[in-house]
């Protein structure tokens, strides 16, 4: 005899998780590459299966009910017993490196650093397909159903997680030849007060960044010409002369060897950053996902001198 639990799937329980996560459908269908309308009829249908509200929704906010609250402990176990079956079973019948593997990292990392990849990657593991998830956002890999994930700086926070040094970059201030041939490079950091700066405003704190050079003069507050949450828009605009912008050397490293942009105040780069790749904690790793580990490790070299 068939129950009402027979009619609850992982997808639903991983789409109610990253909802409450993301506080959002909009923010959930992102982490998850669904669409918004996608994402709101997977949680109606599992509510329908016990005729039960498990989130509040409003205009502009959406809460979990008193049953939704008492959901999210169990969803969360269920998400992370299944990610941890399906390492055992990989590796139990898969000798050979094949299937999908699940990536997350920022969009421009995805653009800049990760396709170019895609050839040699493919030459190597003609049997694995890359999924590339473009986000910002810091989730859990088993209840989003990520494989590794692709971040920078501290990682504090992440239980059930296993942090891997990757390698190591700079921040760089760039502008376009014209922009520095009309209003001169900055010598100092204090100078930049006087130019046009472009600023970047980091989607998960809602802030603009400051830019952390090796000074203490450069202004906390500059008034921003131009700010964008997208990097790579950053990046396009320094290139078509808007202003200076600060960002790091990945980003960068292709306008700057085809002379696009040129660094200015390079004895000022910001201190270094470490950039990680993250993967779940299990005794089990699949043989597709250890095999794109050791892909991209191969590519350190080439990272840091990027």
């Amino acid at each position: 005899m068939s129950t009402p639990l027979d009619g609850i799937s992982l997808s639903q329980l991983r789409c109610f998780i990253a909802v409450i996560d993301a506080g959002s459908f909009v923010g959930a269908a992102r982490q998850l590459a669904l669409t918004t309308s996608g994402v709101s009829k997977t949680i109606s249908r599992l509510e329908a299966v016990y005729g039960l509200r498990l989130l509040h929704r409003s205009t502009h906010s959406i809460s979990p009910t008193d049953a939704g609250e008492q959901l999210i402990g169990p969803a969360r176990d269920v998400l992370n017993g299944a990610a941890n079956i399906d390492a055992i079973l990989t590796h139990a019948s898969k000798g050979a490196a094949a299937g999908n593997v699940r990536i997350g990292a920022s969009p421009a990392f995805v653009r800049r650093c990760l396709v170019p990849l895609l050839p040699a990657f493919k030459e190597q593991h003609p049997d694995i397909a890359l999924d590339l998830r473009a986000s910002d956002v810091i989730v859990d890999l088993a209840e989003v159903g990520l494989d590794l994930a692709i971040r920078s700086g501290r990682l504090d926070g992440l239980p059930g997680h296993v942090r891997l040094p990757w390698f190591e970059f700079d921040w760089v201030v760039c502008a376009s030849l014209g922009y520095v041939e009309r209003y001169g490079a900055p010598r100092t950091p204090s100078d930049l007060a006087t130019h046009d700066l472009i600023g970047f405003r980091n989607t998960r704190t809602g802030l603009v960044e400051h830019w952390r050079l090796r000074a203490d003069s450069f202004p906390r507050s500059p008034p921003w010409h131009f700010i964008t949450d997208d990097a790579e828009s950053a990046l396009l605009a320094a290139e078509n002369g808007v202003g200076i912008m600060w960002g790091p050397r990945w980003l960068a490293a292709d306008a700057l060897a085809s002379g696009t942009v040129i660094e200015v105040l390079p004895d000022w780069r910001g201190n270094k950053m470490p950039m990680s790749i993250l993967r779940r904690e299990q005794t089990l790793l699949p043989t597709r996902v250890r095999a794109v580990m050791e892909f991209l490790h191969d590519q350190t070299a080439a990272f840091k001198e990027r």
